[in-house]
């Protein structure tokens, strides 16, 4: 049976072109492997009143080019500076650091004479403050101290009773509002419309009301307790107001010196690009030099960049065509209040701008060894096919059958410019390929399953059903080494009354998720219910009746035998390096993590509850300021993902776990021999917010030139960026010099 789905963009999709014509199109579906960027350069000097200044940054952009672009690199100890590889155009370049205040742009071309650029010292505290990464800003919050724990309620002192822990309340801070947005930048640390109402707690409860994604803002704030909630952000945003300021952060420094950021804009100013991709994980060398991917899930669009010239264009992901009517959109179809930005219009979802049906909503990209782009993506209504349900003689469904699914998945191949749509019985929203043979790819997103396309066979035979298959998540809690059927259910807060002749199912949605990298098992990331937790699923020799679960829960604050200054919460990004290591970026108390379960004493059995291996977790505290008063690790930033640089595509070594620092413009690269951080920052425009990220070699032989990382500007709201309203989405690549003078 052949269910496979291809739909051209030539005849189906609409091209919705951003900056550049077809002919550019094809050009970037056409790169060479090993094309490099123009070799211009601006070089030069950056001195004040004080002198020559150093680690600061020195910004050139233009838009002469197909798509926005800019250049940004870092001054040496003598303020000297090169901006290498410019295309040919004309450049505004002016300098930006902490203690200064931005200087005034010059015009310039790129030449082999230096220049001489003139940064201007900040008048006052305040003054310097304002390029301060968001995560400085919000740690001037204060969240109720660790001694008002638990929350006694709306009669009590305002804290949900749901809340135990100040940790639990933090964990509400990071996973229902830093989720979405920059916490600290301009726009949510100034109150809009501040003087149409009577105090500060109005307006904050009007404000995360507005807008499509007012409803999940105000759900959030309720969950903490809402009055108390509203009193903390109004406390902080009165303080900013009245001219507090955070601590300056550091400047640049050591090999933070050598780094180079490049910069493209893509999409357009409403666009919501979640994600990004360039390259095949297990083989960072594949699409060398060619186009970068991303998908922007408000307007079910696939985004590409050609790096090489600069051009950008978009893709529209369509939907199986029997009834793109019936495929529903997750953005909700109306708002508590107007936006502050754009009033009544949706965004995102059916009947968004230009009148695109936007009802694909893709997640998450990923690049296959042929350098095909696949997408958690929907594909079809949320009611799943008869051979998905119960009655069915798919063995998968007999043994766990999946009434509905709310996103499938697809593939661009950009060597046939046609989309393929694949229906999948499970739910999905990140994907991974693993390292057998059958290039299996793996998927997240279902809250009962862990589900697999074999893309082998689906390439030999075109069959969806019979090249998919997935199981449940269930530990072998009685310890006889198989899966006992029926299992235990847990209950709504995954707790469950053992029976020991049984074993017990884990639900909840599969967050991230990772292939292992010495074996055939694959790992899950569950950011709840607090503390989270890693769950480990191994396949067997027949699944789905051979698949076991293993679940490893960080040292938590809530365990009174774990020490407090070792505890972590809110396992999300998830990665592995190349000895079976997984690397997990704590969103909630912002550390990132590894764990090795060579370490762990038990790992299945009566005793593998969750918490009882703390001897295979490492817990590393990242850099950055503080939230006030928080007695446990609980940095100001926020990390979306986390990923390992397996193959150096940076160029800092192999197996460097890199967090992705949402919250603090950055991405923070760990050497774990040494527990020290490296800080690539985004200082313009402010407010990166980076989700994924990946790294590839453009060309081996090229040193620094021919390989970086790559990350992409994903904020639900790319308005709140330095530039506001207008502003687009950007690509950005980040590469790393051997000297902060190399060209």
């Amino acid at each position: 049976m052949s269910a496979r789905t291809r739909t051209s963009w030539r005849t189906l999709a609409r091209l919705a072109i951003v900056s550049a014509g077809l002919g550019a199109l094809i050009a970037a579906f056409g790169a060479a492997p090993n094309a490099q960027m123009a070799e211009g350069y601006i070089s030069g000097v950056v001195e004040s009143a004080q002198g020559a200044e150093a680690g600061v940054w020195v910004i050139a952009e233009t838009e002469e080019l197909e798509t926005k672009f800019a250049k940004i690199v870092v001054t040496d100890n003598e303020g000297r500076f090169v901006l290498p590889q410019l295309p040919d155009a004309t450049y505004d370049v002016w300098v930006r650091g902490y203690g200064l205040v931005d200087s005034e742009a010059v015009r310039l071309a790129p030449t082999r004479e230096d220049v001489s650029l003139t940064a201007v010292i900040a008048p006052d505290e305040q003054a310097a403050a304002q390029v301060y990464p968001g995560n400085y800003w919000y740690s001037l919050i204060e969240p109720p101290a660790a001694s008002e724990f638990p929350g006694t309620g709306p009669d009590g002192n305002g804290i949900s009773e749901n809340l135990h822990s100040q940790a639990a309340w933090l964990d509400i801070m990071k996973q229902g509002c830093q989720l979405c947005h920059q916490l600290g930048n301009t726009a949510t640390r100034v109150v809009q419309h501040r003087d149409e109402f009577d105090s500060t707690v109005a307006a904050w409860d009007h404000r995360v009301q507005t807008g499509q994604r007012g409803n999940q803002m105000s759900a959030a704030m309720s969950r903490f307790g809402r009055q108390r909630a509203l009193e903390m952000f109004a406390d902080w945003t009165d303080r900013i107001a009245n001219g507090e300021t955070p601590p300056r952060p550091p400047r640049p420094s050591g090999v933070e010196r050598n780094l180079v950021v490049t910069l493209w804009d893509w999409g357009v100013d409403s666009s919501f690009i979640h994600d990004e991709i360039t390259t095949d994980k297990r083989n960072p060398s594949v699409n060398g030099g060619g186009p970068v991917y991303g998908v922007s899930a408000g307007h079910g669009t696939l985004t590409v960049v050609d790096p090489v010239a600069n051009t950008a264009v978009e893709l529209e992901i369509p939907v199986r065509p029997e009834d793109p009517d019936s495929v529903p959109s997750r953005f909700p179809q109306m708002q508590l209040q107007p936006s502050y930005y754009w009033g009544d219009q949706l965004l995102w979802g059916r009947g968004g701008p230009d009148g695109r049906e936007n009802s694909s909503d893709p997640h998450n990209p990923m690049m296959d060894q042929n350098g095909r782009v696949w997408m958690t993506s929907t594909v079809r209504a949320r009611p799943n096919p008869d051979w998905c349900r119960e009655g069915s003689d798919n063995k998968f469904a007999q043994y766990l059958p999946l009434s509905a699914s709310g996103r499938q998945a697809s593939y661009y191949d950009p060597a046939s410019e046609e989309f393929v749509l694949i229906d999948t019985c499970y739910g999905t929203h990140h994907l991974q390929f693993g390292e057998d043979k059958n290039d299996t790819l793996w998927f997240s997103g279902d809250s009962q399953s862990i589900g697999w396309i074999d893309t082998k066979a689906y390439d030999l035979s075109g069959d969806e059903i019979a090249s998919q298959g997935w199981c449940p998540t269930v530990i072998d809690t009685n310890g006889d080494g198989v899966i006992t059927k029926p299992w235990n259910e847990p209950n709504r807060q995954g707790q469950v009354e053992i029976d020991p002749a049984l074993d017990t199912r884990t639900v909840g949605f599969g967050y991230g998720i990772i292939p292992s990298s010495i074996d055939d098992s694959v790992w899950i990331t569950r950011t709840g219910p607090f503390p989270g937790r890693l769950v480990r699923l191994d396949r067997g020799d027949n699944p789905p009746e051979t698949c076991i679960a293993e679940v490893y829960e960080p040292p938590s604050i809530e365990n009174p035998n774990v020490d407090p200054a070792q505890t972590g919460f809110a396992p999300r990004g998830i990665d592995i390096d190349r000895h079976g290591v997984v690397w997990t970026a704590l969103s909630g108390s912002s550390q990132m993590a590894s764990f090795d379960r060579s370490k762990c004493a038990i790992t299945s059995g009566p005793e593998a509850t969750g918490q009882h291996c703390p001897e295979g977790w490492t817990l590393y505290n990242v850099p950055g300021p503080q939230m006030k008063g928080v007695e446990t690790p609980g940095s100001a930033d926020f990390h979306y993902y986390s990923w390992v640089d397996q193959y150096n595509t940076l160029g800092m070594g192999e197996n460097i776990p890199i967090a992705n620092g949402s919250g603090s413009d950055s991405l923070l690269a760990l050497d774990p021999e040494t527990g020290e951080w490296t800080t690539l920052r985004v200082p313009y425009p402010m407010a990166f917010y980076s989700r994924g990220l990946d790294g590839r070699i453009d060309d081996p032989t090229t040193g620094w030139k021919g390989r970086g990382l790559w990350a992409n500007y994903g904020s639900n709201y790319v308005w709140h960026t330095e530039g506001g309203k207008g502003t687009k989405s950007k690509m950005v690549h980040f590469q790393l010099r051997p000297d902060p003078l190399a060209k």
